[in-house]
């Protein structure tokens, strides 16, 4: 039995390394350098190349190096075993941390701040809400968004969530499908996006959502925070919506196209905060400890958890 990494985009010898540090008992190898592919029973991947997963014939699982499995599914000749996504404790409170500070930078007007002192302008805006006057509502409410929901519901925002199907969360209310989708908007001052990427939520941040944001919260206007994934937003509404005043500012940590394109708009907007695409970073160590304990037990009879459901690529 071996091991085999289809990496991209990230460091194959440094997650080699980690792996092996945590599986001893088979080889752990890099593609295209597989030894015996009729011996890789695993399979970690990363934007793997399409097509390149169909030389194990006993291939077993494929493990995703991250939260999100998309790139996977990207993958018209995916074999058919069991995909396996990543959940991991230092992963969740990373992204957390981040929507978090984002929430609390928008409420408290940090950015507004920033710029006074750039300019050296001494002025207090007397519109200074409480935590629990600003509606938070949450798009996705896996892991990651529940997380997320209930640190802000600890800080003292009202906060809610919306799902493509009904979930129960304490103290927290929530919406589901279609049908309440509107409803949700419209309570919602700042929306943060944590969905997963489906052919069904693919460009759902676009114009038509953002006007069904509320306008009457105790905020200056609408703020989009998406740390889910690029393709969820349409870019080019988003800087339609900041320009018209529908959306106020915009924290994007992911984006159509990434590395973001020099000529990209959204590097100079000025309601616009980016970083890339690093609000919940790996941790390669923590990773691999998860990816070989689900092998170990599996081996050992056990199921896998956190299968993805392929009808619903999440």
């Amino acid at each position: 039995m071996s091991l085999a990494l289809h990496i991209n985009g990230m460091d194959s010898d440094l997650w080699q390394a980690h792996l092996a540090a945590q599986w001893h008992d088979s080889p752990v190898e890099i593609w295209p350098a597989i030894t015996d592919p009729n011996a890789v029973e695993y399979a970690v991947t990363w934007r793997h190349q399409a097509g390149s997963l169909g030389h194990y014939r006993n291939l077993r699982a494929i493990f995703s190096l991250g939260a999100g499995v998309d790139h996977i599914f990207a993958d018209p000749q995916l074999p058919d075993v069991p995909v396996v996504r990543v959940v991991d404790g230092d992963l969740t409170g990373r992204m957390s941390e981040w929507v978090v500070m984002h929430c609390l930078m928008h409420m408290r007007q940090q950015r507004m701040y920033d710029w006074q002192q750039s300019e050296r302008i001494w002025a207090s805006d007397p519109l200074q809400p409480a935590a629990q006057d600003v509606r938070v509502g949450i798009m996705g409410l896996g892991v990651l968004g529940q997380d997320a929901g209930h640190k802000l519901k600890t800080i003292g925002f009202n906060v809610a969530g919306w799902a493509r199907r009904p979930r129960q969360l304490s103290g927290i209310e929530t919406y589901a499908g279609a049908g309440e989708l509107d409803a949700f908007l419209a309570r919602t001052d700042i929306l943060v996006c944590l969905l997963p990427l489906t052919p069904e939520t693919r460009g759902i941040l676009n114009a038509s959502l953002f006007e069904k944001l509320a306008r009457d919260g105790a905020v200056p206007g609408p703020v989009l925070l998406n740390a889910g994934r690029g393709q969820l937003q349409v870019e080019a509404d988003i800087l339609e919506s900041l320009e018209s005043g529908v959306l106020r500012a915009a924290v994007l940590d992911v984006f159509e196209q990434e590395p973001l394109p020099q000529e990209s708009e959204l590097w100079h907007h000025p309601a616009v905060t980016i970083s890339p695409h690093n609000a919940a970073i790996s941790n390669p160590q923590a990773i691999a400890a998860f990816i070989a304990g689900q092998i170990k037990a599996f081996q050992a009879g056990a199921p896998l958890t956190h299968v993805v459901d392929r009808a619903r690529q999440y």
